[in-house]
């Protein structure tokens, strides 16, 4: 008979990524103290892991999300690090699970894997004007990178936000919008590609806002999320502006499964997004046709 004392006691003296090994695999549970619904897709949940433990994630990470008997998925974190005793999620109900979590309410359980992937890179961001780019539900995880700034907000030169969506109706975090648009420190621009009567901003699409915006281009980061198809046009516009590829950061939207690197759902040529992304910066993937 296999002593499980040893087994544990070997596995705990692994390095992984920081982790316990067994805290990798296995889910922890936590429970869900908030919720808010946002869109007829989108639902916003707060959660927090057993005692208020800190999740302790990088702006950009995800984690694994399980329902017992229904399955598991990555989930962007839309928190910023600064909040400690309990952390964010918006989820888009897009499939199985995500379904039955819209029908989670407050007091609810969930699995809990991770944080997972390499965040957005504050050192290259600290002392730097900060271009945001989100597109669509991109905008989820730039959140955490946005209210990171916005809490930090000596550390960093100017805050650019441009945010894009289909329709008005679409737009999400619209009390946090308000707040963006009406903070002096906050250079926000928005548009949408589908006008309704009652819209009165901006109709177009993301790439439209970037003419109005000068740049410091030796001091400007860009952090770009959003769906596939925006990245080749949004690449193209800050190039024409001259931003060097140096000073742009993106992350990848792929169907992560495992979180660590064994599964290989994730992977682009000889990249494990769930490991070296979702955020990557650009020079290091610029030549791989499969990664944008």
């Amino acid at each position: 008979m296999v002593d499980t004392t040893l087994v544990r006691k070997a596995m705990s003296e692994l390095a992984y990524q920081d982790q316990n090994p067994m805290e990798l695999y296995y889910p922890e549970i936590a429970e869900i103290t908030k919720v808010n619904q946002f869109t007829e897709l989108e639902k916003w949940y707060e959660i927090t892991l057993p005692n208020g433990r800190d999740l302790g994630h990088q702006p950009g990470q995800f984690v694994q999300v399980s329902l017992f008997g229904v399955g598991e998925a990555p989930i962007s974190i839309t928190s910023s690090p600064t909040k400690k005793s309990a952390f964010e999620l918006c989820v888009r109900n897009v499939g199985m699970l995500t379904d039955k979590l819209h029908l989670l309410d407050v007091g609810s359980n969930l699995g809990i894997r991770g944080p997972f992937g390499k965040g957005f890179n504050i050192d290259a961001f600290r002392g730097k004007d900060v271009l945001i780019v989100g597109g669509g539900i991109g905008i989820v995880p730039l959140r955490s990178l946005i209210n990171y700034i916005i809490d930090n907000r000596q550390e960093f030169g100017r805050l650019i936000i441009c945010y894009g969506a289909k329709s008005p109706k679409e737009l999400l975090f619209a009390d946090e919008l308000k707040l963006w648009e009406s903070d002096p420190e906050i250079e926000y621009h928005v548009t949408v590609d589908n006008i309704i009567p009652e819209w009165k901003g901006h109709v177009g699409v993301i790439t439209t806002l970037f003419p109005n915006i000068e740049l410091d281009l030796e001091n400007t980061i860009a952090a770009v999320v959003g769906p596939p198809i925006m990245y080749k046009f949004v690449l193209m516009a800050l190039k024409t502006k001259q931003l060097p590829d140096e000073n742009i950061y993106l992350s990848l939207e792929r169907r992560m499964k495992c979180g660590v690197g064994k599964c290989g759902h994730c992977q682009i040529n000889q990249s494990y997004v769930c490991q070296e992304g979702p955020v990557y910066h650009y020079p290091d993937i610029k030549n791989l046709p499969e990664a944008i």
